[in-house]
């Protein structure tokens, strides 16, 4: 069942079969269509999500209307507001499909119930919370200290299939830059 779930989980955690049993049996599947919004700012965020397939965005829209885009979501990629999960405060993000998205998802009292329960799963967690910790802090770093430029050919070099997936409006979102702006950087 979910063979992509299971191999994720092989790349940090030793899980024997009735622990990766015990673990699906927690997940939900749902799919959406693209353009659905599957979190809305505001909202309280009870459920972290696991992309099967599609592509999702999560951004937030500051108070002069313009989008900023935190991340993408590919297949094999978690996604929540994580903040707000973990203090039961509402969400600072929406997040939409860019695609058909088929999800996993689980409620967050039973991510931390088979915390408690499974200690590889709880290595899992802590292993992909600090990954992404330090994805986040060099995309913070990089929207910093580099140009547009750097940024713009480092995201290319790290998620080249992005760019046939996503309108380069959103690039130049991700990426902090005009639209404009981003032309004259594929040059």
């Amino acid at each position: 069942m979910y063979p992509a779930l299971r191999k994720h989980f092989a790349e940090l955690a030793d899980l024997t079969d009735a622990e990766y049993e015990r673990i699906v049996s927690c997940f939900k599947e749902k799919r959406f269509k693209k353009h659905a919004i599957i979190l809305h700012q505001g909202d309280p965020v009870n459920h972290e999500y696991f992309v099967l397939k599609g592509l999702l965005k999560t951004f937030l829209v500051d108070n002069n209307g313009k989008e900023h885009i935190l991340q993408f979501s590919m297949e094999n990629w978690w996604v929540s507001d994580y903040q707000a999960m973990h203090t039961g405060a509402p969400s600072s993000f929406i997040i939409q499909c860019l695609e058909d998205v088929e999800l996993l998802y689980m409620s967050y009292d039973d991510r931390k119930r088979l915390c408690d329960e499974i200690h590889q799963y709880e290595r899992f967690c802590r292993l992909k919370v600090t990954s992404g910790f330090i994805s986040m802090q060099n995309r913070v770093m990089a929207l910093l200290k580099n140009d547009a430029q750097s940024r713009y050919q480092q995201l290319l070099h790290q998620y080249p299939t992005l760019f046939q997936r996503v309108p380069k409006a959103m690039i130049a979102a991700y990426l902090g830059v005009s639209r404009e702006t981003l032309s004259r950087l594929q040059v």
